[in-house]
């Protein structure tokens, strides 16, 4: 991980496997993830894979032998990559992934727990367990099915095909696609802007989205306190007075 400024950036670096995520990577990213959410110097989180050619292929197939020796190594091991994919979705932070060339099976998981996806005209995505007889998670499904709806779901799923960057924008797989070489430069751009913003607003924007997103009716009681909270709190006090003398706002 390297830092600049307030933009964190988080390399998945093995590119001779395309950036492929072993055991000790999935379970390295909680403790990853909750370094991030106490360092308040970070305001945004880009995650990228080394080099040109991928972002990552998905699970590293060679330790399949292992990971799924046996019933329980393999619930093991799915409970891993549960919790890392869950503790990036939670940190507090724009999480956003950039994303060149081959975005597959477990490396669209993660893609598709980071807040946002911006890609280049090289990227191309696929979910392939059923080339290998298995399934997708139930969560990891879910969020395919949030982002692209049930019957493009399914359509990804029961092929296992790769889709190019255009499909998988028109899809909703990503949410915004640049011409190569322009993409690195698009993302830092965004990143910076976000973290000119009120993050007391970001935070609470992000856990207010995602608790819909879980299927909340309503909200409960701690996010009501944050919301109430953001009225009386210093971004406020600054974001107003900006506002009545014509200035850009300065955030703590």
């Amino acid at each position: 991980m390297s830092i600049s400024g307030a933009v964190a950036r988080l390399t998945l670096s093995r590119p001779e496997t395309r950036n492929s995520l072993t055991s000790a990577m999935w379970a390295a990213l909680p403790q990853f993830a909750a370094g991030l959410a106490e360092d308040r110097s970070a305001k945004a989180l880009v995650i990228v894979g080394a080099g040109d050619e991928a972002f990552s292929s998905g699970a590293d197939i060679s330790e399949f032998p292992e990971t799924y020796a046996n019933p329980e190594a393999a619930r093991r091991y799915n409970a891993a990559v549960r919790n890392a994919l869950a503790s990036v979705a939670a940190i507090p932070i724009p999480v956003i992934a950039e994303i060149r060339g081959v975005c597959f099976g477990g490396g669209c998981s993660l893609a598709l727990h980071c807040d946002l996806r911006f890609a280049d005209e090289t990227s191309r995505f696929a979910i392939t367990p059923a080339k290998l007889g298995l399934a997708y998670s139930f969560g990891d499904t879910k969020r395919l099915v949030a982002a692209v709806g049930p019957a493009r779901a399914k359509d990804i799923l029961y092929s296992g095909r790769v889709l190019s960057s255009g499909e998988a924008l028109r899809a909703g797989l990503i949410d915004f696609a640049y011409p190569s070489g322009e993409l690195g430069d698009a993302v830092a751009d965004y990143a910076e802007n976000l973290s000119r913003v009120s993050q007391s607003s970001i935070r609470v924007a992000k856990a207010t989205v995602d608790s819909i997103a879980a299927g909340a009716g309503e909200e409960d009681a701690e996010l009501r306190k944050a919301f109430e909270a953001t009225f009386s709190g210093p971004d406020f006090a600054e974001g107003h007075a900006a506002f009545r003398e014509k200035r850009k706002p300065v955030f703590e």
